[in-house]
């Protein structure tokens, strides 16, 4: 970054619009490198080794963006990851002296790593940012959510059944329940809600793993996707909620505390009311949010990553809120050979 521009920053402790938009741009670059070397995996059934490059690379990249990030949401605390762990600052090295945005940042380097690892789809990398406290710091532990567009978000309660709000969704959408899809995680948990869902007379859409990436799908118009129902994690709740705010969509969300050491635990982290119900608005509240996510598996939001004989392709989604940009962004990164040709 030139210098004049980086003396223009107006405060060191939060983002400007312009800062907001030329993070962006930072922020893709990293979730798409760490989309590459992920995908140079898939299908090869090694889930530890698809989510150890893509974290690497997440990590390498983020050390050239001038920034002061802390990572409030990433591979967990610092005696269980050897990188981008909880607290963890990152971002290019510079002297104290020069001006530079300070950010929290929550990133997934690989959800859905199991997709990737069977080459299944909508695997995907991720990361949300924000001002200094613009992001939950969540724990580690399960989250109830309901997810839905922005068409839906007045109707709906998380303490109500699922045939409510199935009806409210519907009657938001002008449509019949019959004539709704709902994506819930294919887990035992979740039979019950299972069962409820389709004594409506709603479809569902069972996926393995990757609630983040339906949960962006159901704010998205034209992806045949209307709402997520059940439980997943909290962290990658936060990050929904980033993508939520920028959407203009809802997710309401609860913790599920159900041991004593992690009641404690949560009460530790700052967390008093371990009912409280969450809108993306309480999870992430900051005013410049910046999401970016890359496909590694064909997804029914974004493509995935595909190797040509003189390059790589990638497709992305960058989201700023203050700014108010929703960006798809078709990547051709060529190799640098004297005859190389761009494919499309």
């Amino acid at each position: 970054m030139p210098k004049s521009q980086i003396e223009t920053i107006p405060s060191p402790n939060g983002l400007s619009q312009q800062m907001e938009f030329e993070l962006a741009l930072e922020f893709t670059r990293i979730v798409e490198e760490a989309a590459i070397e992920s995908a140079k995996t898939m299908g090869m059934g090694d889930r530890p080794k698809s989510d150890q490059v893509a974290t690497e690379a997440m990590r390498r990249a983020m050390d050239s963006v001038p920034m002061r990030g802390t990572i409030v949401i990433g591979e967990g605390e610092r005696d269980q990851a050897p990188m981008l762990y909880i607290g963890e600052k990152v971002g290019a090295k510079m002297p104290d002296s020069v001006a530079l945005p300070e950010v929290d940042i929550a990133v997934d380097p690989l959800e859905g790593t199991n997709l990737c690892a069977t080459g299944a789809p909508n695997s995907i990398t991720v990361l949300a940012a924000s001002e200094r406290g613009g992001l939950l710091h969540a724990p580690d532990c399960y989250m109830e959510k309901l997810v839905v567009g922005p068409a839906c978000k007045d109707g709906i309660d998380l303490d109500a059944p699922v045939k409510y709000n199935l009806k409210m969704i519907a009657k938001s959408l002008d449509r019949d329940v019959k004539d709704l899809v709902v994506i819930v995680l294919d887990r035992p948990r979740h039979e019950k809600l299972i069962a409820e869902i389709r004594a409506t007379g709603a479809r569902i859409k069972l996926i393995g793993d990757g609630d983040l990436s339906a949960g962006i799908a159901a704010a998205v118009m034209g992806t045949g996707v209307h709402a997520v129902m059940g439980i997943g994690g909290a962290p990658e709740g936060v990050i929904t909620a980033a993508a939520m705010r920028c959407l203009n969509g809802e997710i309401l969300a609860r913790l599920v505390v159900d041991k004593p050491e992690l009641e404690e635990r949560v009460k530790k982290m700052g967390i008093k009311d371990t009912k409280k119900i969450y809108h993306a608005q309480d999870l992430a509240p900051g005013e410049n949010i910046v999401f970016a996510a890359t496909g590694v598996t064909d997804g029914s939001l974004l493509k995935g990553v595909r190797f040509f004989g003189d390059g790589i392709r990638t497709q992305s989604l960058v989201m700023t809120r203050s700014t108010g940009k929703v960006r798809f962004i078709d990547s051709i990164h060529v190799h640098q050979e004297p005859d190389f040709k761009v494919r499309f």
